[in-house]
């Protein structure tokens, strides 16, 4: 049987609560040093017009039912003409992410920085953690939970006999790394709140690949359904506008 721990206030007052004041700090921190070391770059023009011109190849899409078959069908093409359509990509042609990256050293460099931003805390942070909090029960879920959860919420206590509900200090520290998005979004704006979970997950990107994305949206734009949602409307309208004349 799992033992029930009362925990004492003095925890609360001086682990569980500078964790969470230190996380929210350094994660303000290093967004305004992020920020300050990210280099201005000019956008690349080309990349902005195929960007533009999937935007406009997915309203198409999306509002293709309301246009008529003949005006639909010649947008279509003016897309995804394999000739000189706007949406066809050459094989030849097709960009590497990771060449474009390697021959452009700005980008590079601010990969380099977006990483260091975020490897050097919480390096540092976890060893503040491991050395001055390491074997806490910082703090108890209100709700029970199965056995899988153990590894995840008493990382740091080696105890079968202790409660899965309890949750240790580094357990907590690594709660709130990967969960003070909501908490940003309400200090930074939403556009600017962004979780290590994400973080970690474009660390092995290599830039966007516009070709990819051109390829798509032809694809999607060849297997659209059509069925005009409107037919005979214009007839509709006429007779309509001559019965209000009349």
């Amino acid at each position: 049987m799992a033992e029930d721990l009362v925990l004492d206030t003095a925890i609360r007052d001086w682990v569980l609560i500078p964790l969470s004041v230190v996380m929210v700090l350094i994660g303000v921190l290093r967004y305004f040093v992020s920020k300050l070391m990210r280099s201005f770059q000019f956008p690349d023009l080309k990349i902005v017009k195929e960007g533009q011109v999937i935007v406009r190849a997915r309203n198409l899409r999306g509002a293709a039912n309301f246009i008529p078959p003949k005006s639909f069908r010649s947008r279509r093409v003016y897309f995804s003409n394999e000739e000189n359509g706007l949406l066809f990509v050459p094989k030849g042609q097709a960009q590497n992410a990771q060449a474009q990256m390697f021959s452009d050293p700005n980008m590079a460099m601010d990969m380099m920085k977006k990483n260091l931003s975020m490897i050097i805390p919480q390096t540092l942070t976890f060893a503040w953690v491991n050395f001055f909090f390491s074997g806490f029960v910082a703090a108890k879920i209100p709700f029970p939970l199965t056995q899988r959860f153990r590894s995840m919420l008493q990382n740091g206590i080696d105890l079968s006999t202790v409660d899965v509900s309890y949750v240790s200090s580094r357990s907590w520290y690594f709660l709130n790394l990967f969960g003070l998005r909501g908490l940003f979004s309400l200090i930074l704006g939403e556009e600017n709140a962004m979780d290590d979970t994400q973080r970690m997950m474009q660390m092995g990107g290599f830039g966007f690949d516009p070709s990819k994305s051109l390829s798509a949206e032809k694809d999607g734009l060849d297997i659209v359904q059509y069925d005009w949602a409107l037919p005979k409307f214009e007839h509709r309208a006429e007779a309509v506008l001559k019965k209000l004349v009349s």
